[in-house]
């Protein structure tokens, strides 16, 4: 069974023993997910973008619409 005060004290000593490759060994580990939500945050700022241009793009269609049946009832 895993001892996880004896699994903490060793993560412990090996921080105070080894700060920088503690903190090398922490940042490789870490690196996949910070990647990984640095492309997912890149994606969704493009489906932002993507959805406010389309929804300008209707906006201004119905704008124009509109405009179109204003000038008919003059």
């Amino acid at each position: 069974m895993l001892d996880i005060k004896a699994r903490a004290a060793y993560v412990v000593e090996w921080a105070a023993k080894d700060p920088y490759g503690f903190l090398t060994t922490v940042n490789l580990a870490l690196m996949p997910l910070f990647l990984s939500s640095v492309v997912l945050f890149w994606k969704l700022a493009k489906m932002i973008e993507a959805t406010q241009k389309e929804q300008k793009k209707k906006q201004k269609c119905q704008e124009n619409i509109t405009k179109a049946k204003q000038l008919k009832m003059d």
